[in-house]
């Protein structure tokens, strides 16, 4: 093959990938500017030649757009230098500001890298916003897919990691970015399909010499390390990993949004309350999904809370569901980004530090309360006491008590009942514990939040020992047997 026909190729190689994922993507709505993010490297100056080429056949403008990091000195200047240039003989608008990234890097406590990324990501959406464009594309390709995948691999991502990046989303869907960019604002990758050799020939073709990022080389950057050394040594190993694992990203970012559009539809049969600051799920409802989509709609709840949360562990996410599944009543977990998760009665809630506790739908005390056989009202109206005797007493009722029902060996536990908060200096004997702790001590390994600790309901007899803290755990020494002659049942509800 000659060169002219090899040349030929190279550019259609690339324009056929673009025109495809246009089409499938439904990235470019005629009538539309794109901003284009340039940094003058091989990857963005290919984006931005083949967009030029294909604006005509989709009907859209271009706009550049560049962001000097302040990082990299001449070398730095020469690459918006270079950018203004290519704009200038390509005659399309273009904008180049700057950002002191080592100095947002030491103010947000980020990584060089992922300053550099919140600051990209908002610079393009604020000359998106300027221009009146709903369009921003970049120039991840394959190789980055490929990349992508393994960071997130390394890192022990999930699904939603282990798809990759997506070839069209919301600016707003995009984890941890310091601002919240304007609705209906999105971001396209046209050159995902694309391989950086690909990308080579194709600037080679059109006789295009972009820039060189000395940075790109340094492996102190954990992208670089897995660019320059670690895939390669996996690449000994199967000679066509990237493309193996580029297929494997394409089937899970399809499997991905299966259970993103279930979850979508089932997110309002779930959800009790959806305000800026909680989220109030409906615990049996939640607790009857598969696990992936309560994994998945604590993570989506997590995200509409907290635009700049990245990502949530997995342990975060697995021990929110322990503690809901073990309907640890007043349990409540700490999140990345100040987020709080609760378990309230009937309910589980993700919400921002403070904002949980007003009407927590929990029987807090506000005075003491005796108790008389039969059905006691709670000081607000809201709960029930009812007091009973069983007439036929089977231990095993014991394995599927509600935490709010308990059982107790009417002969130890006393003759009078009540129900009050906590008093300094109170010890409390847990069933399954070996002796008595201090009972402020026991609510906070609870995990009982501190605002509720005082008006907790404390279940104590006439000698004042604590036979229960209500629908936590009860007293050790008031557990019912299986030669137990009189047992007695006491269940906190919700008034009718």
């Amino acid at each position: 093959m000659g060169t002219r026909s090899m040349e030929k190729r190279a550019i259609a190689v690339v324009r056929r990938a673009v025109r495809e994922a246009a089409r499938r993507f439904q990235l470019f709505p005629p009538g539309e500017t794109v901003i284009v993010g340039v940094s003058g490297g091989p990857d963005s100056l290919c984006l931005l030649d083949v967009l030029r080429d294909l604006a005509p056949e989709f009907g859209i403008a271009l706009h550049v757009a560049h962001l000097h990091h302040g990082l990299r000195g001449p070398e730095a200047d020469a690459d918006a230098a270079f950018v203004a240039g290519i704009a200038q003989q390509w005659g399309l608008p273009c904008t180049i500001e700057r950002e002191d990234v080592s100095a947002l890097a030491a103010r947000e406590g980020l990584s060089l890298e992922e300053a550099a990324r919140q600051a990209r990501y908002t610079f393009l959406a604020e000359v998106a916003a300027r221009a009146g464009s709903r369009i921003i594309a970049v120039a991840h390709h394959a190789d980055d897919q490929v990349e992508t995948v393994l960071m997130h691999l390394l890192r022990g991502s999930g699904l939603a990691g282990l798809r990759g990046m997506r070839p069209r989303m919301l600016l707003t869907e995009y984890h941890g970015l310091l601002h919240r960019p304007p609705e209906g604002l999105w971001l396209v990758r046209p050159l995902l399909g694309v391989w950086r050799r690909e990308i080579e020939a194709y600037l080679q073709a059109k006789g295009l010499t972009p820039r060189f990022d000395r940075s790109n080389l340094d492996l102190t950057f954990f992208r670089n390390r897995l660019r320059h050394e670690v895939l390669p040594f996996l690449e000994r190993l199967n000679p066509r990993l990237r493309e193996t694992w580029w297929r494997m990203a394409e089937t899970l970012a399809a499997d991905y949004e299966f259970l993103e559009q279930t979850l979508h539809q089932i997110w309002p049969t779930v959800t009790l309350v959806e305000e800026s600051d909680r989220i109030v799920f409906d615990l049996a409802r939640w607790q009857d999904l598969p696990l992936s989509l309560r994994r998945m709609a604590l993570r989506e709840a997590a995200f509409r809370l907290a635009h700049r949360l990245r990502d949530l562990r997995f342990e975060h996410v697995e021990e929110a569901i322990r503690m809901a599944g073990e309907r640890m009543t007043g349990g409540m977990l700490t999140w990345p980004e100040n987020l709080r998760v609760v378990v309230a009665y009937g309910n589980l809630i993700v919400a921002r530090e403070g904002a949980v506790w007003p009407d927590p739908d929990l029987p807090l005390l506000t005075a003491p309360l005796p108790l008389r056989p039969g059905e006691t009202s709670w000081p607000d109206g809201r709960w029930v006491v009812i007091w009973e005797e069983i007439s036929t007493w089977d231990p095993a009722r014991l394995q599927h008590a509600d935490p709010w029902t308990l059982y107790l060996d009417a002969e130890r536990a006393g003759t009078r009942l009540a129900f009050r908060a906590r008093r300094p200096g109170d010890r409390f004997h847990p069933d399954g514990m070996p002796g008595p702790v201090r009972l402020k001590t026991f609510l906070i390994n609870q995990k009982i939040p501190q605002v509720w600790r005082d008006r907790w309901p404390l279940l104590v007899n006439e000698r004042d020992e604590i036979l229960w803290v209500a629908g936590v755990r009860p007293a050790a020494f008031i557990r019912p047997g299986a030669d137990s002659r009189r047992v007695w049942r006491i269940i906190l509800r919700r008034g009718m």
